[in-house]
């Protein structure tokens, strides 16, 4: 190897030796190089991130296309005659953070998010707001809470709003019972809705029967309201035979059959289609 004087010496007397015009394209092409090999460095990160990492599930993002299909490929598993129990997804975006809510100039307000505890009075503040120009919730989320969820369902239905879940929407553990609330419940013919047991997140307090005796009355409360709101309880057979590590997707003519949904499709109903 040189040592660094002599480097230094030779590098002077290139420069003293070569034209500028040459030095500069001589550093153009070497600062090429180098953002070339950068780019590259980054998308084969990207590719290799992509490969590794597991199915995640992102939120819609709401505009005038209000539901872009970025719902990962789950839907293959799910074709008729398989199994409707999967593990569940692992959520990211927007979908792993708090219910935010945004409402749009056509009278849609996107809940979108977990279910946290607390979410009712954010809901209930939002709709005291804006509940003036609120014509259907959509709803895209994880679940979470079930008091919450339930006291949203309650509302909505006395609010006399329409709920929907788009296409590539996302409605999972307690947030079909907000979407029950819905006097028209339209659920996306792509739409992903699944239902599990329900139960009492871990309370150190509990002890087994304790803990047994909380999911059971959570268990309770989501069968009243259910039949309050007038829907099939067969639903929370479903609901009561899937793990809470896992989902049971429902399939669109179930949606219907078990008075989930009342329609599906994304587009509210006209006086004309009504007609």
């Amino acid at each position: 190897m040189f040592p660094a004087a002599k480097i230094r010496e030779r590098a002077a007397e290139w420069l003293r030796n070569n034209p500028d015009d040459r030095i500069l394209s001589w550093l153009f092409s070497l600062v090429v190089i180098a953002t070339i090999w950068v780019v590259g460095l980054d998308y084969y990160g990207m590719l290799e991130s992509e490969l590794n990492n597991e199915t995640t599930i992102s939120a819609p993002v709401p505009a005038n296309d209000p539901a872009p299909s970025l719902l990962p490929s789950i839907m293959p598993g799910l074709t008729p005659g398989k199994d409707r129990r999967i593990a569940m997804p692992k959520p990211n975006g927007k979908l792993s953070e708090r219910m935010t809510f945004e409402l749009l100039g056509d009278g849609r307000l996107y809940a979108t998010g977990m279910i946290y505890t607390g979410a009712f009075d954010a809901f209930k503040t939002e709709v005291e707001k804006r509940g003036g120009y609120v014509k259907t919730v959509v709803l895209n989320s994880t679940g979470g809470s079930v008091q919450d969820a339930i006291a949203m369902g309650r509302l909505i239905r006395e609010k006399k709003f329409a709920t929907a879940v788009e296409n590539g929407g996302y409605c999972a553990s307690s947030c079909p019972l907000v979407f029950a609330g819905g006097e028209e419940r339209r659920a996306g013919e792509k739409a992903v809705i699944g239902v599990h047991q329900a139960f009492s997140p871990g309370d150190p307090g509990f002890d087994g029967a304790r803990g047994m005796a909380e999911a059971q009355r959570i268990s309770a409360d989501c069968q009243k309201y259910l039949a309050e709101m007038g829907v099939d309880l067969r639903l929370w057979v479903h609901a009561m035979e899937t793990p809470r590590d896992q989902l049971y997707f429902l399939k669109p003519d179930e949606l219907i059959s078990l008075k989930l949904a009342t329609r599906r499709g994304s587009e509210p109903k006209t006086a004309a289609s009504a007609g």
